[in-house]
């Protein structure tokens, strides 16, 4: 049996890279004041066809979509802020309590053809603010994922591309624009985008087709139809990111092309992942949360890739080292299971393993890639000790069990946020040392 094409396992290396992409965000969201939210992996199938659009690729295309033994119409999520929207309106949260800063993370969906970071089930981070109309919101979100990058040291090279899709009469002048101009060259539009051309014509320039991309070259942009109000918006968004110390390009070209996406549109983009160069991108949803049938809810927020932010990692993080117990014997098993409970509830990584002689279990700890092995053997137990051997330089030293947090930590074996509760811990261990 193999994974269904377009999934894959995450093990060993690809996990912990893929677990330090979605720590790291989460630290840095929780940083921002955002708040992490769960939502199921399948909704009603309305909450995606009609929040994503009749005719986008995601909605025509992609969706895997199914009926229930119930008859409901069912879809696995592929893509987290519709659901984020419809949990805030089902949950009643639009009440009260605006704005909302939320933080999510999972897998998604989507029926395409896989290829490099690109995959059925593929996973996403995501924030959002809720409830909030000011340019202020968009400028504080764009800064908080471009930290997150930062955080993971790979915003070389990666540029915060950025665009305005100005407000409701900017884009109706757009739009009429736009028509004139693609329809006069219909005949060189590809077929997807002569049925966009119908209903939704900003969707074009988006287009992944070539011919489509020569023709959107040259069509109008919208920064000549923004009415002032949108304009200034646009300018504060850019000011605020100034302050941010966030660097950015304008793209005239970035589009959000469903009717509830207004004012700012932006990605950050990479040419070190080949076509698929773009590693989170968003905008402001103004109309999206009613959409689901909630009050009008001025919204901004970005999804991102983990594979993709994965593969852009320098360095795989490195795998927990544990401390290694070795009893000596069958004799010696009863206490070393003793210290090797005090050991994790101290908070450090320990393994003991389940049998074999002192030669194979140093094999062991060996193989795990053990920082140290602490062995107890029939003269150490009856003398309180134990005999710690750093397996990084090879050195090794009888210690007294109350003092080997501390041993631990002046080796480097233990980290050394553990140092600031060693002293505790060694006072609990002298109380209690004639009972044990």
């Amino acid at each position: 049996m193999q994974p269904v094409r377009g999934t894959k396992d995450l093990i060993g290396d690809a996990f912990r890279r893929h677990h330090h992409v979605v720590e790291t965000a989460r630290h840095v969201t929780g940083l921002y004041g955002l708040e992490e939210w769960a939502t199921p992996i399948f909704e009603a199938t309305g909450v995606f066809a009609r929040t994503l659009g009749d005719t986008s690729d995601v909605v025509t295309k992609e969706m895997y979509s199914f009926e229930d033994r119930g008859g409901d119409s069912v879809t696995l999520r592929p893509e987290g802020t519709a659901g984020i929207c419809r949990a805030l309106v089902s949950n009643g949260l639009t009440q009260g309590g605006l704005p909302r800063k939320v933080f999510y993370a999972g897998p998604m969906f989507r029926y395409e053809r896989p290829q490099k970071g690109r995959y059925r089930q593929f996973h996403q981070i995501g924030a959002e603010i809720l409830g909030a109309a000011e340019p202020l919101a968009d400028a504080e979100v764009i800064a908080c994922g471009w930290q997150i990058l930062q955080h993971l040291g790979i915003d070389d090279g990666v540029v915060l591309e950025i665009n305005t899709l100005g407000d409701a009469p900017s884009r109706d002048a757009y739009r009429a624009a736009l028509v004139a101009y693609f329809t006069a060259h219909r005949d060189k539009l590809s077929a997807d985008s002569q049925t966009r051309l119908e209903k939704n014509p900003m969707r074009i320039l988006d287009s992944k087709d070539a011919g489509d991309k020569a023709l959107v070259a040259d069509a109008p942009t919208i920064f000549e139809h923004l009415t002032p109000e949108a304009a200034t918006f646009f300018e504060k968004v850019l000011g605020h990111l100034d302050r941010f110390g966030v660097p950015y390009r304008k793209n005239p070209r970035i589009v959000r092309g469903l009717d509830y996406y207004s004012h700012t549109a932006f990605e950050f983009v990479t040419d070190r992942l080949g076509a698929q160069g773009t590693v989170m991108a968003g905008g402001r949803y103004d109309g999206l949360v009613q959409e689901m049938g909630g009050p009008a809810t001025p919204s901004v927020g970005w999804a991102a890739g983990i594979e993709r932010l994965s593969e852009l990692l320098a360095e795989t993080p490195e795998a927990t080292r544990p401390v290694a117990v070795i009893p000596v014997s069958e004799a010696e098993e009863g206490p070393a299971l003793a210290l090797l409970q005090m050991l994790r509830a101290s908070g450090v990584p320990a393994e003991m393993a389940y049998k074999g002689n002192l030669k194979k279990r140093m094999e062991r700890a060996n193989r795990i890639g053990a920082q140290a092995a602490v062995i107890l053997g029939e003269s150490e137990v009856a003398e309180n000790v134990v005999l710690v051997r750093n397996l990084q330089d090879g050195t090794q030293e009888r210690v007294g069990i109350p003092g080997l947090l501390s041993a631990l930590a002046a080796a480097g074996v233990v980290d050394a946020m553990l140092e600031q509760v060693v002293e505790g811990l060694e006072l609990v261990a002298e109380d209690g040392e004639e009972e044990n």
